[in-house]
């Protein structure tokens, strides 16, 4: 029998969220037994694309943000997804140091996101949203 399991996740586009994303997925990837780095790595990859989707995705105003997740054997996928204004030049936005954002940001989280896990895909529609799925290994501890 396949390692299996996933969950579903709506909250609102409230930075206070962001946090709270992130204990969600710890707690969900603990029965693979990952290291104190995997989980680090993992939460910050997840802290980023939510982060995005409070301040670029919906900018100055509220909405959802759906998380899922998915565990397959010892790879964990997730998604997180709003339906903000969308990405008009993926590659752009990929792009290390390059913000729509103001202020402080410093446009490094999809390169965050990318140095922390295997592997991550964008979607994006103009006026329609982006979705972020992010792709990790676990090895874990018992594997050490």
């Amino acid at each position: 029998m396949k390692n299996e399991n996933e969950f579903r996740l709506t909250v609102d586009s409230k930075s206070i969220n962001e946090s709270f994303a992130r204990v969600v997925v710890s707690a969900f990837v603990t029965p693979l037994d990952p290291t104190l780095e995997e989980l680090a790595d993992l939460k910050t990859a997840v802290s980023e694309a939510v982060t995005n989707c409070i301040v670029h995705g919906y900018k100055e105003q509220f909405g959802k943000i759906y998380i899922t997740g998915r565990i397959v054997e010892d790879t964990v996928k997730i998604i997180i997804r709003d339906k903000g204004c969308g990405i008009d030049n993926i590659d752009q936005a990929r792009t290390p140091l390059f913000t729509t954002g103001e202020g402080d940001r410093a446009g490094l989280g999809f390169t965050v996101m990318e140095s922390f896990c295997d592997r991550i895909l964008v979607r994006s529609k103009v006026n329609n949203g982006t979705s972020v799925t992010l792709i990790k290994k676990i090895e874990g501890k018992a594997k050490w």
